[in-house]
């Protein structure tokens, strides 16, 4: 393999990478129309986007597990699989944080009286704030290790 290929490689793990942020952006303005839609919430609507957005992000780890094969196999470059790895694992908990979140969300909107609504709320978000942390860093040392030998 010529190393415009591993270029390539890169630049594709990247795109995915913004693919994914765009789609829990998506993801978030989608549960922010359902919420307007209570107390009778329009729960098909939704259902179908969680179905989309599954879809999307099954195809993002898909090929991202592609490349992280190539990356392994081809190229010889262990340890930015191994970011693969570490980055598949804290974006499957980014994901299972960020439908907590929104089944709070619901919950606080569903019962204002509850005051314990808003602190499990708020303690997620710190638990998401600290999984984006250690995404950067995933990202940071990918970007690091990709550039050393190139």
């Amino acid at each position: 393999m010529v190393p415009t290929d591993f270029k390539v490689l890169l630049l594709r793990f990247y795109h995915l990478q913004s693919e994914r942020v765009e789609t829990y952006q998506l993801f978030e303005e989608g549960h922010e129309a359902y919420l307007r839609t209570g107390p009778h919430y329009d729960f098909d609507h939704y259902r179908q986007l969680v179905h989309e957005i599954t879809q999307a992000f099954c195809g993002i780890s898909t090929e991202m597990l592609e490349i992280k094969g190539k990356l392994h196999h081809d190229f010889d470059r262990p340890a930015l699989s191994e970011h693969i790895d570490k980055l598949q694992s804290k974006e499957k908990q980014k994901l299972e944080l960020t439908a907590k979140l929104q089944l709070a969300r619901q919950r606080a909107q569903d019962h204002p009286e509850d005051e314990g609504c808003q602190e499990q709320i708020q303690e997620i978000k710190q638990e998401i704030i600290k999984n984006k942390e250690a995404l950067s860093e995933i990202m940071q040392d990918f970007k690091y290790d990709s550039e050393e030998l190139d």
